[in-house]
């Protein structure tokens, strides 16, 4: 059976199904088509139920779930890896209140990192929103004031003078004391139980593939990130994949239910989720 298979290129996802995508495992019985977008393009195709199996952000999580259910492996999570809000040199000293009123750069409207800036900052009503790696350049232009970035770009932004405004994975960490469930792998719930079994087996035997062959990146990772230093890329992976990308486990998926209940609240809706949210 060929699976479409949506992951964005970023050196975590690259990292995680390159031994799945590329045959370095053993996939009996499936074939595989991949598609390579920016997180948000897959998270508005998540909502058109467009891929069999697809990276998304948690923050659209709730509007997929008819359609879509989560697998235990190959998801972001964990502390102090949540989004950050930066700033120009220039605007550094301006009060948090007087940046709310310029214009926000925001890395999609279904990403996590809308939710959470929304969660930690949400006077922020002044929204852009930019595909991630544009975000820098656009607060460098003056087109913005602030912007939310995320990926590896919270590696890059202090060599070009922008300036730190607020964490806003620490306010979550803080607020909430869970891990930040930034974004993971959804499957159609159409498909049979076994079927999600086995995917779920192929991503973890996938990362394990990568993880043993360290420190040497794959020509995967480097081909989709060949804009990237390769330290950028070791910073990258070694954030963004841990514990909770072999398995979300108890603490993980609680954390994904706490996202639930607090996005429920800033769109004043109290109606509880009536579907799974994890296959497994």
């Amino acid at each position: 059976m060929k699976l479409t298979i949506g992951f964005s290129p970023c050196p975590n996802d690259t990292f995680i199904f390159d031994a799945m995508i590329n045959g370095l495992i053993d996939t009996p019985g499936f074939e595989w088509e991949p598609v390579l977008e920016d997180v948000e393009t897959l998270n508005r195709w998540a909502l058109d139920g467009k891929l069999d199996i697809t990276k998304i952000s948690y923050g659209v999580l709730a509007d997929i779930l008819p359609q879509y259910g989560m697998l235990n492996s190959g998801g972001a999570m964990g502390m102090g890896v949540g989004p950050l809000l930066i700033t120009s040199k220039e605007n550094s000293q301006l009060s948090i209140e007087a940046l709310s009123q310029l214009p926000v750069a925001i890395p999609g409207e279904h990403t996590t990192a809308h939710l959470l800036m929304s969660y930690a900052l949400p006077s922020f009503q002044n929204k852009s929103f930019r595909v991630f790696h544009e975000i820098e350049d656009a607060i460098l232009s003056g087109s913005v004031g602030t912007g939310v970035i995320i990926h590896e770009n919270r590696f890059t932004y202090a060599a070009k003078e922008l300036q730190l405004v607020n964490d806003l994975g620490s306010h979550w960490e803080q607020s909430l004391h869970c891990p930040i469930p930034l974004g993971g792998i959804a499957m159609r719930r159409s498909f049979p139980a076994a079927f999600h079994q086995k995917i779920n087996a192929f991503i973890k035997m996938s990362l394990e593939y990568a993880r043993r062959q360290l420190p040497t990146l794959g020509t995967y990772v480097q081909l989709h990130a060949q804009e990237m230093e390769e330290e950028v890329q070791r910073k990258h992976i070694e954030l963004y994949v841990n514990e909770y990308s072999t398995d979300a486990g108890i603490v993980g998926k609680n954390a994904v239910t706490t996202l639930l209940e607090v996005q429920n609240r800033l769109r004043s809706q109290q109606h509880p989720n009536p579907f799974p949210i994890f296959l497994l």
